[in-house]
Parts: C-alpha cells; sequence; structure tokens
C-alpha cells in the first residue's frame, strides 16, 4: 500500500513540474527549483461558477492554471462585477497577495471546469525566505511579468474600443483562420475591456459590418482578414480601411 502512494505522490509531483514549467510567471526558474516547487504542489479542481476565494479571505497560495479559466473580478458597491483579468493555462493568479502576505484583493472564480496546482502560501514563503537563490530566480521571472502587465496596462490606455476589442480577438483566434468561439461570456469580456455590453455589440458589428471578422451564432465567430484587423488594433479605424489612398 505504501509503494502504491508512493507512486501516486511521485506521479503528482511530476505532473505539477510539468504544469509549472509552462507557467508565464516562473519560466525560467532551474529544474532543481522547479522540482522543489513540484513537492509542495497540490492538485485542485472546480466545477463551472465555484469560488475559489473571495476578497478579503486568507490567501491559500499562488495559483497556476493547469487547464479551463478562471475570472479574478471585483465588485462594485452598487453590486456590478468587474473582471480585473481572466487566468487560463500557464497564467498565475493570487501571486501578488502571496509575496506580500496580505488577504486576497479580489474573488476566483472557475468560468467551465478548471484545474490549478496550488503552491500552498506558507510552504512557498518559506522556500523564498530560506532560498535566496530562488528569490532571485523569481525576481527575473516577475520581470517579466510585469512587462506582460505593461502591456495590458497600454492596451486600455492608448488603444480605443475598437483596438482592444481587435487585439483579444487576435489573441484568442486560431491562425488558421477557422472559426472559434470566445474563451468568456461576451459580458465578462466587455467588463475586462473596460467596455459597457452595448459598445462591445457595436464594436463587434462595425468590425463584421467592415468584413474583418463573421459574427456566427453566440459566442462563435471567425476572422476573416487578420492583417487589417491587427492595423485596427495598432490604431487605425475600419473605415479607413476601405478609402483608397489619396493622390498626391
Amino acid at each position: 500500500m505504501a509503494e502504491k502512494v508512493s507512486d501516486e505522490l511521485f506521479g503528482e509531483a511530476a505532473a505539477a513540474a510539468a504544469i509549472i514549467r509552462k507557467c508565464g510567471l516562473l519560466k525560467g526558474l532551474s529544474d532543481r527549483w522547479v522540482t522543489t516547487l513540484a513537492r509542495i504542489a497540490r492538485f485542485r479542481r472546480y466545477l463551472p461558477g465555484e469560488v475559489l476565494f473571495r476578497e478579503g479571505d486568507e490567501c491559500p497560495g499562488l495559483y497556476i492554471v493547469a487547464s479551463g479559466l478562471v475570472r479574478v473580478y471585483k465588485t462594485a458597491p452598487s453590486g456590478k462585477d468587474h473582471v480585473l483579468h481572466f487566468a487560463d493555462p500557464g497564467q498565475t493568479f493570487a501571486e501578488v497577495a502571496v509575496l506580500g502576505k496580505f488577504p486576497c484583493p479580489a474573488h476566483a472564480e472557475a468560468v467551465e471546469e478548471t484545474a490549478c496546482v496550488l503552491l500552498p502560501a506558507h510552504a512557498f514563503t518559506r522556500l523564498l525566505e530560506e532560498h535566496h537563490e530562488l528569490c532571485l530566480q523569481l525576481l527575473r521571472a516577475m520581470g517579466l511579468w510585469v512587462r506582460r502587465l505593461v502591456g495590458l496596462l497600454e492596451d486600455l490606455v492608448l488603444r480605443d474600443a475598437t483596438g482592444r476589442v481587435a487585439r483579444r480577438l487576435l489573441d484568442a483566434a486560431p491562425a488558421d483562420g477557422r472559426e472559434f468561439t470566445l474563451p468568456m461570456l461576451k459580458k465578462d469580456l466587455a467588463s475586462h475591456l473596460n467596455l459597457t455590453g452595448e459598445t462591445l455589440s457595436r464594436t463587434l458589428r462595425r468590425l463584421a459590418d467592415a468584413e474583418l471578422i463573421e459574427l456566427l451564432d453566440g459566442q462563435r465567430l471567425r476572422v476573416l482578414d487578420a492583417t487589417a484587423l491587427e492595423a485596427v488594433a495598432d490604431g487605425l479605424p475600419p473605415g479607413e480601411l476601405d478609402e483608397p489612398p489619396s493622390s498626391t
């Protein structure tokens, strides 16, 4: 019996190590530290709509999404939810609360069936306190992670509604041009992009009228002209794409 448990633990640690290696935040850690983190890792599975934690809860640890999708959001005094970000496979959440040793600053909810690797807060921070080399490697990894967050901030500040929607569609669309399903409800996508639902609907219709995308049914659509959509994401209004160049 002990041998069976040992085999199960070994298999779980190996699976956790593979997920940690694919994690954007922890990418670049040496094999030694990947193996060390895998030993403290715990697998957690959630059903659609299941809450992982609520704002103000003691932070359970650093989560790495193995499969599925997690919505991280705050609730305004009015009761309206505002989506801070979505974490899909390879992404992390609750990392700042773990490192800062403060309560969860937002809610986290599984959008679909989701599996996560959890690095428990106490064990993870103890490793950081005892091993400076791990701290330095994590700092380098966090530098890349912060650069990604700056890119998200630039989207909100420098792109208008149409540009933000175009960028999100390009990120979600398959490279082969096949139809795809938005990875989140449109109301959540609108909140994530800091738009109203009506603005998102109008923007999608505008892109469809310009024949850059095709709206199918429900959450499904297809990118028809990725090059033109990229230009829109970079700031060119869709209407200008059809205008002939001015003669000189």
